[in-house]
């Protein structure tokens, strides 16, 4: 079955999302990360920073902090949790994407969201911490936190949001059709490696 959706899940800091940028620029087809995030705003209402922190973060470092997140009220949001008011616009908008033909989607849980699609390829793409951590620094800029910290807490947080909402564990292997560590092939070889199970999908 031809792969026209590709997927991207990543580890914080390992380079993911160039990655997707550069699979999406070489099969000229649409990106869609902060344009989802876009999108997604504009559906549910919310600010694009809010979506962007929220979309694919849990709340805390626990499933409990679900339990303790703004609930809705009647007649707003349609009674649901701020969350799951989110989860179920994202969900809406990235199966419009997915319809509209050929593309890259970044993160986002897409994976799950779009796994009744037999066109899909499901990447996850992780690096080992010396890598990710010289790599955030360089793009992101020193914080209070050391390097190793930020990593675990944002991904933590999205492993979290991750098997809250997909019942499933992120990251592991059976979930995706390839996982890739950018600190051993490189960034550019892992979007060269997606390129070619594509270009191999349609013969």
């Amino acid at each position: 079955m031809e792969k026209r959706i590709i997927t991207i899940s990543r580890e914080f800091g390992s380079g993911g999302r160039t990655v997707g940028r550069m699979v999406a620029s070489k099969l000229g087809i649409p990106f869609y990360d902060k344009d989802l995030v876009n999108q997604i705003a504009l559906e549910s209402g919310f600010a694009p920073k809010f979506v962007e922190e929220n979309g694919e973060h849990a709340p805390g470092l626990s499933r409990l902090s679900y339990a303790f997140a703004p609930q809705g009220v009647p007649g707003v949001m349609n009674g649901l949790s701020t969350a799951d008011f989110l989860w179920n616009i994202q969900c809406g908008v990235i199966l419009q994407l997915a319809e509209k033909g050929p593309c890259v989607i970044v993160g986002r849980n897409a994976d799950y969201i779009l796994k009744d699609r037999d066109d899909c390829l499901n990447v996850y793409i992780y690096a080992n911490m010396e890598f990710r951590a010289d790599r955030i620094v360089r793009l992101y800029g020193e914080s209070e936190k050391s390097p190793e910290a930020r990593l675990n807490e944002k991904d933590k947080r999205r492993r979290v949001n991750y098997q809250h909402y997909t019942g499933r564990t992120w990251g592991m292997a059976e979930n995706y059709h390839a996982s890739f560590d950018s600190s051993v092939l490189g960034v550019e070889n892992c979007a060269d490696l997606i390129i070619k199970i594509v270009e191999d999908s349609k013969k």
